[in-house]
């Protein structure tokens, strides 16, 4: 019998996408076996996200912990090869981008590239700064005395992010890039209802130079995620970027663990030069005196 082939004679059945998170550098399913359904700004079924639980951001908090000493032992500038690599995967993935964002957003396909773009020159932006960070904000201080006192940033640690849930691709970059291009370590916590360019980004780290633990995206409930990320006794930062209205209960949470937070912005506006904003808050100065021979 001849082979049949398919020609498009009969239609065929669309298959369905029931995404991962992202964890230590590999896609396990939500621990509890959930997930949720992801719809378009028309209301179109577009796919299944994974719905995180308690454990999984406990343990994306363990997987960043571990990757945190080999990732803040790296070289700045290894660091910065590392990202742009990323940045390079990610110009490879335009039209994947640009596709879920216009879904997601509901935006004209022009208006979600140029986003695309935006997105991709910001994780340049601060794959640039990694080297460069500790010159700006480090130095050589004036002392009184026979001392040589000279301060240098250092990164936080672990740094729970709470994705934009409007800007779900240039505000989640803007976000995220600069708390690993400093050394630290993050468990990112997508857009809610936009989740599917923090899945296509975590994708691209999977593939890239990125360590395994770096970065860690989660996707689900903010409103269930947050609460237990804000109070690990393991998270050393907590960015409230897409906090909405859980921020002042999240900020009372991290205060028992003295984390560091950067509160909400209302007014910010993601395609503005960000400059030092999203760095300094997750670095720590070290100052260290030296005694000078006579």
């Amino acid at each position: 019998m001849p082979e049949e082939r398919y020609d498009g004679a009969w239609p065929r059945v669309a298959v369905r996408k029931t995404h991962k998170l992202y964890i230590g550098g590999a896609f396990p399913r939500s621990e509890s076996g959930r997930s949720y359904p992801v719809a378009s700004a028309d209301g179109e079924h577009l796919a299944n996200a994974g719905m995180a639980s308690r454990k999984d951001a406990r343990d994306a908090v363990a997987a960043a912990r571990k990757a945190f000493p080999g990732w803040a032992g790296r070289t700045a500038y290894n660091r910065g090869q590392v990202l742009y690599r990323v940045a390079e995967m990610m110009e490879g993935r335009r039209a994947q981008f640009a596709a879920e964002l216009a879904a997601a957003t509901g935006a004209e396909r022009a208006e979600a590239e140029q986003e695309v773009s935006a997105a991709i020159d910001r994780w340049v932006y601060y794959a640039g700064w990694t080297d460069k960070a500790a010159q700006v904000l480090g130095g050589t201080n004036p002392v009184s005395g026979p001392f040589d006192n000279r301060s240098a940033p250092e990164p936080t640690g672990v740094v729970a992010v709470l994705a934009p849930q409007d800007a779900p691709l240039l505000g989640l970059v803007s976000v995220l890039a600069p708390v690993v291009a400093m050394g630290n370590t993050a468990v990112l916590a997508a857009s809610e209802s936009a989740p599917l360019p923090a899945v296509a980004l975590a994708e691209v780290l999977a593939t890239s130079d990125l360590p395994g633990g770096v970065a860690n995206v989660l996707t689900g409930r903010t409103a269930e995620l947050a609460p237990p990320l804000a109070a690990h006794a393991d998270v050393n930062a907590l960015d409230l970027a897409g906090a909405g209205e859980l921020a002042a209960d999240l900020e009372e949470a991290a205060a028992q663990t003295l984390k560091r937070v950067l509160r909400p912005d209302p007014a910010v506006v993601w395609s503005a030069d960000p400059g030092l904003s999203r760095i300094r808050p997750f670095l720590e100065t070290k100052t260290v005196w030296h005694p000078v021979g006579i």
